[in-house]
This record gives C-alpha cells, sequence and structure tokens, in this order.
C-alpha cells in the first residue's frame, strides 16, 4: 500500500486540517503526495520554498448566491462556486458542473486535479474549476436559462479570456454554455468569445470540442495498448456513464474497430453482446434526454437492461479487454477492479475525473492490468477547449479533421510525458521553472 513520505506528512496533515471535512479534496492531495516523497528528496529546494504548501492552497476561492425563479413563479436559492486554483502556467481554466453533489469541497478536488491535467497538455493554462449545486434535470429550457443568466451575473466579474476561462462539465453543455455567454455578453457589451469554451461552432466553438474529451481517453488508451502489440480492432469495452465524454468514447472505440457492450447512468446498466446502437443511444441521451430504460425499450430483446446494476460485474460473465470509466468520481471500487482483472482485462483508462478509488488502483498495479490515470486520460477536454481558445484569439475557425489531428497529437505527447523518464524529467523542469509564479 502506497504511503506519503515521512518529509512531506506535515505538509498533507496541514492540508487536512484547513480543508476539514473534504473528503473528495483530501483524496484528490493524498494520491498526489503518495508519488512525490522522491520528488523533493531530488529536488529540496521545493519544500525550501513551500511549493507543496502553495499548489495545494487555491488562489482564490469564491462562494455565491444564485436566486433564480422558476416557472411557479417561486424564488429557488442555490450556491455557486469558482475555485481559482493556479495560474502558474496561464489563465484558470476547468469546467462548470450543475449538478446537486457539487459542493466546495467538490470544486477544489476537480480542479486540484486540472492543474496537472492542464500542464501535461503542454498549453499555456492554469488550472480551476466551478459550478453549483443546482439539477438541470426535469427543469424546463426558461428555467435553466434563469438559473444560468442569475449564476453569469455574480460569476462575470470574475473570468475574462486572459483571466479565467470556464468550460462545461455535468450538467452543463452547450445549451448551457450558450446561455451564460449571451448574459456575459450583455453584461459587458463586449463579444470576447474567448471567454468560454464549449460553445456552439457558429459562434466561436471549435468542432470536435463535444466529441473531445471521450475521444483522447480511446487516443490515449490506444497508445498504452500499443506499448503489449495490441489495439482496439476486435476489443469488447465496458464504458460507464452515457453523458457526453462516455458517448464520444464509444463511438471512438467503434471507429478504431473495438465493440462497446455495456454503458450505464445512475438507474442501471445496459448490455448489447453484440455491440451498443450508437445512434439510438445518442437520440435518447442527446435528443430526448432519456433514461437508458428507454434505450433498452426501444432496443428490445437485442438488449439487456439491468435496473441497479454493476457495469463492472459484467467482466465476469463475457470477455472484456478494456474499461473506461466515464461517469463520476469514486465510481469504481476495490472489489469492481478484481473482477475486471480476475477476468483478463488490459487496459483501464479514466475518462472522469478521479472514477477509481485509490484501492482500486493498486489493485490494477499489482495485477499489471495497464492504467491511465484522469489527470492524463481524460486532458483531452480541456486541451481542446485550450485550441478554442487559440482560435479565438486568431478569429480562426479550423475543420473537424484538423483539430482532431491536434487533439490526437496532444494525447500521443500526453503518453510519452507519461511513460518515459526523459519526458518526466522535462515535466519537472518546466514546473521548477514556473510554479514560483
Amino acid at each position: 500500500m502506497s504511503t506519503i513520505d515521512p518529509a512531506i506528512q506535515h505538509v498533507f496533515d496541514e492540508v487536512l486540517l484547513r480543508n476539514a471535512g473534504e473528503v473528495e479534496f483530501h483524496q484528490a492531495t493524498r494520491e498526489v503526495f503518495e508519488s512525490l516523497g522522491r520528488v523533493v528528496l531530488r529536488h529540496p529546494q521545493y519544500a525550501d520554498a513551500s511549493i507543496l504548501q502553495r499548489i495545494c492552497e487555491p488562489e482564490r476561492q469564491i462562494i455565491f448566491r444564485v436566486p433564480w425563479i422558476d416557472d411557479s413563479n417561486r424564488v429557488q436559492i442555490n450556491r455557486g462556486f469558482r475555485v481559482e486554483f493556479n495560474s502558474a502556467l496561464g489563465p484558470y481554466k476547468g469546467g462548470l458542473r450543475f449538478h446537486p453533489s457539487v459542493t466546495l469541497g467538490t470544486v477544489k478536488f476537480l480542479g486540484f486535479e486540472q492543474i496537472f491535467k492542464n500542464a501535461l497538455t503542454g498549453m499555456p493554462i492554469g488550472g480551476g474549476k466551478g459550478g453549483s449545486d443546482f439539477d438541470p434535470k426535469g427543469k424546463s429550457e426558461l428555467e435553466i436559462m434563469r438559473f444560468c443568466q442569475s449564476f453569469m451575473t455574480e460569476l462575470y466579474r470574475h473570468i475574462g479570456e486572459y483571466t479565467d476561462v470556464p468550460a462545461g462539465d455535468i450538467g452543463v453543455g452547450g445549451r448551457e454554455i450558450g446561455y451564460l455567454f449571451g448574459q456575459y455578453k450583455r453584461i459587458t457589451n463586449r463579444y470576447e468569445s474567448g471567454v468560454l469554451t464549449g460553445k456552439g461552432v457558429g459562434w466561436g466553438g471549435s468542432r470536435a470540442r463535444t466529441e473531445a474529451t471521450g475521444y483522447g481517453a480511446v487516443f490515449f488508451t490506444e497508445q498504452m495498448l500499443a506499448t503489449r502489440g495490441a489495439s482496439f480492432d476486435g476489443a469488447r469495452v465496458l464504458v460507464s456513464g452515457s453523458g457526453n465524454v462516455a458517448i464520444y468514447a464509444i463511438e471512438k472505440v467503434h471507429q478504431l474497430g473495438g465493440v462497446v457492450v455495456a454503458c450505464s447512468d445512475s438507474a442501471g446498466v445496459v448490455y448489447d453482446k453484440d455491440g451498443i446502437d450508437l445512434d439510438l443511444l445518442r437520440e435518447v441521451k442527446e435528443n430526448q434526454r432519456g433514461r437508458l430504460s428507454d434505450y433498452a425499450a426501444l432496443r428490445g430483446s437485442a438488449s439487456d437492461y439491468r435496473a441497479g446494476g454493476n457495469i463492472w460485474a459484467l467482466a465476469a460473465e463475457t470477455r472484456i479487454d478494456v474499461a473506461l470509466p466515464c461517469a463520476t468520481q469514486n465510481e469504481l471500487h476495490e472489489d469492481d477492479a478484481r473482477v475486471l482483472a480476475a477476468n483478463g482485462v488490459r487496459a483501464v483508462a479514466e475518462g472522469a475525473n478521479m472514477p477509481c478509488t485509490p484501492d482500486a488502483v493498486r489493485v490494477f498495479a499489482e495485477a499489471s492490468v495497464l492504467f491511465a490515470p484522469g489527470k492524463a486520460a481524460n486532458a483531452g477536454g480541456v486541451a481542446t477547449s485550450a485550441l478554442e481558445m487559440q482560435q479565438n484569439a486568431s478569429r480562426d475557425s479550423w475543420t473537424f479533421e484538423h483539430t482532431e489531428e491536434r487533439l490526437a497529437e496532444i494525447m500521443r505527447g500526453i503518453h510519452e510525458v507519461e511513460a518515459s523518464r526523459a519526458g518526466l524529467d522535462k515535466l519537472d523542469h518546466r514546473f521548477s521553472e514556473r510554479i514560483g509564479a
């Protein structure tokens, strides 16, 4: 079991004390601290300059009230967050999440992960994250619009294309980004398209941004498999989730010759032994905004829907070569990892942020299962957001093919950094040059 080096244990203890009750943030920092002991021993100047303390303390934490009026003309109150964590490499960059589970601790964990993910892309972007405990599910279009407008009425004063550039995340797609940008433009009287990413293509968005996180995770996994002489051709794959990341991970796996046999949502799991019908899944989830039970009803006898099921347990029933957890944090536990490892899974790549618990990751390591943490595997979304920022700054528009190739190139580069000692040394040098800013 990994432990924190005694030389930096006191710093982690201080993080726990200063951020009481924020369990996701504690987990994220612990995972980083467990790998940093040898770095501090090699570079004592980091400890002397309190680098670890600085990187664990956000530069700015913003919490605000979001009042909005529902369709019954009742005033509702939610809480909004933006944590601007680290701007050593560039403006803060990270998504907005609208979900009932969002707390300050959730946002801090996501923002902390974002620092390292963004650095790995090689793009000049810092780390940040935001969101609200607002739940868009079951809300009308007008309710979502009114909430977004109220949210941006406070957030606008803290963001800008050279300051902080939010994007989408769970519960925040192109529709929500559109409402947010419209309110920003109205308040500031500026068409500052670089202030948000994930926009519609017709008004400054990047082609392939919608697909980027899912595609990127698959591109990274493809590189991992190649190290063992394998590929997605003929591979059978599990993809948890059925939102944006999962849908486009499924699409790219199918394009590369693999077969995704199952996906999930918060209510259950659907298993299609011959492969998920991607067109039907997209219709149900993106157009009808329905559940996987609706997909199964339309798919008929070709699919097996399991209410409340565990997608990872399918590895004990059928051959599975690759697992892509693309739903949410801590969704894949130690027992799940043992099922996957015992039944021959070759690779696991995190399409979501920290979906595997630390115990699950240790099981994969002990079993020599290829494993990619979210800091690397799901960096495709923010990398393409940075490409969108480039296009906005130059008033340019790239083709889908060009953007996708840039994304694939960035993911290959991240894999090289992860896989080679020389790459780690380069990242370490870049970090030491810039972190003191």
